[in-house]
């Protein structure tokens, strides 16, 4: 690969490749997570012809790029699943589930493959195998027994191709040019017979310009799509020919030499089609041109322009429709997007502070600058959800990994699984989602794992014989709750103490069944009776605890044996900007989250009740809650000792509520969250603070922390 670069620098800028790796990686990536996503959902009874041409597409953008950029390994992987899915898109084959197990197994070694190029370190990926069982399944025959597979490989590598097979080896003529430097399309020749196999390439006319165009011999096994694909990235299409160098060249599917044609290979989408057996049959129909005399094999010129046009014109429009896709689409660095919220977080705070100054001002007198305040208001509150939506990814996005991965599971451990998920749509921020992927996963297999029996074992619990797993996403006050759920075997009470019994932990009979539950976040603890590669090493729900702690989140098991479990995973939704009802208590001013205010009411006389010596609730339509008295929790200094605080706030957070005693509501307002960790220390009950438009700080309160502290 260094050889290219050095080599495409000589070239002048616009031949340098490099540039363009970064840009294929990623296309590259997005490509086969595609691909496993339309293979997933693929009906094999009835597969459906578009699902099958989007398959093919992404297998061959793949392919185009690596051709290019030499990475041979990558290309000669997605030429041989080409091979197959072309076939199956032409209704040659029928899809089998071996044939999608292959597919999807080829699409993680290109992963692999992508991964090793990309880094430039890490072992070679052994493809022999798969390519074996690819270019069998696309020969009709079941793939043989994997040991089989490498001695054979060596031999039959090229033929099973389909531009080798449609098309054998033949001999072209290349026109490059005009150029306004002739020599460009020499350095090119000499580069790509590095990078690719062109077959042989060799100069015409004495290896001299005429009119600043260069022809050259080539012969080659590869379509002219390919050859168009791997000239036309670097120089126009306009400036690039193939054609037949003699009458004899066996080569129907030649583009014609016009130049106004050469574009319509360019899209390569189907590649094979121009010369697929079938396009042939309309040939003789187009025998008005001059050249219809001469034997129907060597219909060369005009005639594949049109006698293949069937797939061309959706060719064109997918071409068309994946451009306007890209440039719908942009990528940007989240470094980028997090200095654009902490600048319209000082935009709210600046816009905060001139709402408050104007509340002194005559609106007779100032009347069009509060105007222009008012819409200063409104306009930063929808640039601030704009932006802070950039930040925000769908839980889709987690859960499209499991399929395939419970797929792969159950496959494993012989069991039949079914996958739900529920509120994909559900937001939540970027960093959150990196830090979840992990712990769901986890989760995800331990139920496919513990929870879900066998099919023998669930049909004679009279359960149906495929298990379900559930992933669901939801919002809950201030919170995103994510559930797994599986209708398994559930946790065993009596298991569980036993083992905690045998670790030697504290597990008297006297535990409630939550409290039996949580034993399974014990460091080394797993009921999995043995060690496999999936389980029973007793690393995992310890450590799914630990990191979703780390994000201040909470997990809560619940199960019923025989039934199956659920796992909840409850996170805090950390916006940088949120709005905030504001209460005071004496001087100080505190936040309180508006998504967990429930109501607000004045406190008359007997409504608070002392429950024990210490313990004050307060009834609230028929129900009890807790009441917290601000003033002692943050111990305000007050200088009015007869006051007496008068109003509640109930408040909910983690299925809890409790009764907050404020002096007064200041008002609703958006708050830009500062975190207090970060700049001064932490502080119980405490989420973070925010500035005021007079400038003061003001700390917003940790909801779930307060329902905690009046459980304890």
């Amino acid at each position: 690969m260094g050889e290219m670069t050095s080599e495409g620098a000589q070239l002048g800028a616009s031949f340098d490749l490099s540039q363009f790796y970064q840009v294929f990686f990623e296309e590259a990536s997005e490509n086969l997570e595609r691909m496993e996503q339309l293979l997933l959902e693929l009906d094999i009874e009835a597969a459906d012809d578009e699902e099958l041409n989007a398959i093919f597409r992404c297998a061959h953008s793949i392919k185009g790029g690596a051709a290019t950029f030499g990475f041979n390994d990558v290309a000669e992987l997605t030429h041989q699943m080409e091979t197959l899915l072309d076939k199956l898109r032409r209704h040659e084959l029928q899809p089998t589930p071996s044939m999608v197990d292959v597919l999807l197994a080829s699409g993680d070694a290109l992963k692999a493959q992508l991964a090793r190029h990309q880094t430039g370190a890490g072992d070679v990926i052994d493809t022999t195998e798969l390519l074996f069982n690819i270019r069998a399944l696309a020969a009709g025959e079941a793939p043989p027994a994997p040991v089989a597979a490498p001695p054979v490989v060596s031999a039959p590598a090229e033929p099973p191709a389909p531009a080798a097979a449609a098309q054998g080896e033949r001999t072209l003529e290349l026109v490059v040019g005009p150029l306004p430097d002739p020599s460009v399309a020499d350095n090119l020749v000499e580069l790509f017979k590095e990078i690719v196999d062109l077959g042989h390439i060799e100069p015409l006319d004495g290896g001299v310009a005429q009119q600043g165009m260069r022809r050259f011999k080539v012969v080659t096994r590869s379509s002219e799509s390919e050859l168009l694909d791997l000239f036309t990235f670097h120089v126009s299409k306009e400036h690039v020919q193939f054609k037949p160098l003699s009458p004899a060249s066996t080569a129907p599917a030649a583009p014609p030499s016009p130049a106004s044609a050469a574009p319509d290979p360019g899209y390569g989408f189907f590649e094979n089609a121009p010369g697929a057996p079938a396009p042939a049959a309309p040939d003789p129909g187009y025998g008005f041109f001059e050249n219809a005399p001469g034997a129907p094999s060597s219909t060369s010129t005009p005639a594949p322009a049109k006698s293949a046009p069937s797939p061309k014109p959706a060719a064109r429009g997918e071409a068309r429709s994946s451009a306007s896709l890209d440039a719908a689409t942009i990528r940007v660095s989240v470094e980028k997007v997090d200095q654009l919220i902490n600048l319209v977080g000082e935009l709210v705070i600046t816009q905060a502070m001139l709402a408050q100054t104007s509340r002194n001002l005559d609106p007779v007198v100032h009347q069009q600058l509060l105007a222009g305040l008012t819409d200063l208001d409104r306009n930063t509150r929808d640039l601030q959800e704009a932006v802070m939506s950039i930040r925000m990814i769908p839980m889709s996005t987690v859960f499209s990994r499991f399929p395939r991965m419970l797929r792969d599971l159950a496959n494993k451990l012989g069991k039949k699984v079914e996958l739900v998920t529920h509120g994909e749509a559900t937001e939540l921020d970027k960093g959150l989602v990196e830090k979840i992927t992990d712990p769901l996963t986890h989760l995800v297999r331990n139920s496919c794992d513990h929870g879900i029996e066998l099919p023998a074992e669930r049909l004679a619990a009279g359960k149906p014989e495929t298990g379900t797993i559930t992933l669901s996403a939801s919002h809950q006050g201030g919170s995103i709750v994510i559930e797994v759920r599986d209708d398994g075997r559930g946790l065993s009470r009596e298991k569980l103490l036993k083992k905690a019994r045998e670790r030697g932990l504290h597990a008297p009979d006297t535990l409630t069944d939550q409290e039996v539950w949580n034993l399974i976040f014990e460091p080394g603890f797993s009921t999995a009776e043995q060690v496999t590669d999936v389980s029973g090493r007793g690393v995992g729900m310890d450590v799914v605890k630990k990191n979703i702690a780390a994000l201040n989140g909470t997990v809560e098991i619940d199960s019923a044996e025989g039934y199956g479990m659920r796992v909840s995973v409850r996170l805090p939704l950390t916006l940088a900007i949120m709005d905030g009802m504001s209460v005071g208590v004496g001087d100080e001013c505190y936040i309180l989250p508006l998504s967990s205010v429930v109501e607000s009411f004045q406190v008359e006389p007997g409504m608070i009740k002392t429950v024990g010596t210490s313990g004050r609730v307060v009834e609230v339509r028929s129900e009890y809650m807790p009441v917290i008295e601000l003033e002692q929790v943050f111990k305000v200094p007050r200088f009015d000792f007869e006051h007496a605080s008068s109003i509640m706030v109930v408040v909910e957070a983690e299925g809890g509520r409790v009764a907050l005693m404020v002096d007064e509501l200041l008002g609703q307002q958006q708050v830009v969250v500062k975190n207090l960790e970060a700049n001064y220390r932490k502080v119980p009950d405490v989420s973070g603070a925010t500035i005021l438009g007079d400038g003061r700080v003001a700390l917003i309160l940790d909801v779930a922390s307060l329902v905690r502290r009046s459980r304890h």
